[in-house]
């Protein structure tokens, strides 16, 4: 992390990108779902990007962009109620899985000129990819999952939904401060503590150039609603082992050394000794691995890409 500045960095400095509003038809509800697009423009979208609950896409702008410079087009998108996407987001109105998030990506993924050669995410993002390669193969080639949320089915049971709506997550989330005076203000609240203590600060400010929005009256508010982002804890009544075992594709998951989301115990065993499926734990990595391992994380998308 850099030391040599409390500074917000210019949201302008770094990998260039262009911003795409894109209409979507999903089960989960029609609109625009926003994103960013970077890498060359003349050729069909290489990979398609998910990102964590509670983030957008643009927080993994420098991430991505050793990947957009060797030649790759690249599409990351804001996913339903984050970000710039104008998607409905109710938290009361019976969200209690994932499967809109995996109706809107396929949405997406209908609207591309062909399927992307790799789809891939973070935590929430890439069980999103998850839920999607089950029903629809034929659009999401191979996955890159960056510390996927994969929960034991046997605790989602046990805790039931009063029992996740009341997690530390969702209670940490619904107690999130919503409103700031200036980006800037932000940055300087949240630079090198909590969840962000392991964040380069170019990624800090890229994820408050889009996670706040500035209000007509003044002031910044966050996108993605506290609720919303406490529900999304809560909602993990659906089914990403029966996806998983569906599926056909290819899959690298990189998984955190600390705290991982992504338990896999001995469920993918089998497929995992048949080479579909690669599980690297990654040393000295939390849950925030893309941001600890940005050079990991590119590495593993070229990989996949080539």
């Amino acid at each position: 992390m850099s030391t040599d500045t409390l500074s917000m960095p210019a949201p302008g400095a770094g990998p260039a990108f262009r911003r795409r509003r894109i209409a979507i038809k999903s089960p989960a509800g029609d609109g625009i779902m926003a994103a960013i697009e970077m890498g060359p423009e003349d050729r069909p979208v290489d990979l398609v990007f998910c990102h964590a609950n509670g983030f957008n896409a643009l927080t993994y702008r420098h991430l991505l962009g050793p990947v957009a410079e060797a030649g790759n087009r690249i599409l990351a998108i804001d996913m339903r109620g984050h970000g710039r996407s104008e998607l409905a987001a109710d938290p009361g109105d019976g969200h209690s899985s994932w499967l809109g998030y995996r109706d809107d990506l396929i949405g997406l993924l209908e609207t591309l000129e062909a399927p992307p050669r790799v789809v891939a995410g973070h935590s929430m993002g890439g069980t999103s990819g998850v839920l999607a390669s089950g029903p629809r193969p034929d659009l999401v080639p191979a996955l890159v999952l960056f510390d996927p949320v994969l929960m034991d089915p046997a605790m989602v049971e046990r805790l039931g939904p009063e029992g996740l709506k009341d997690s530390p997550l969702a209670q940490g989330a619904r107690r999130r401060r919503v409103e700031f005076e200036s980006r800037e203000a932000a940055f300087a609240g949240w630079r090198g503590r909590g969840a962000f203590r392991s964040w380069p600060d170019a990624v800090l400010a890229d994820y408050i150039t889009d996670g706040l929005i500035e209000q007509p009256g003044g002031g910044f508010q966050l996108a993605c609603a506290p609720a919303w982002e406490a529900a999304n804890f809560a909602a993990h009544f659906h089914n990403p082992w029966g996806a998983l075992a569906e599926g056909r594709c290819p899959i690298r998951m990189l998984r955190a050394a600390e705290g991982s989301t992504a338990n896999i115990a001995d469920r993918l065993d089998a497929q995992i000794a048949a080479g579909r499926i690669r599980v690297e734990t990654i040393p000295e990595t939390s849950h925030f691995l893309p941001m600890e391992r940005p050079d990991l994380f590119s590495a593993a998308l070229l990989e996949a890409l080539v």
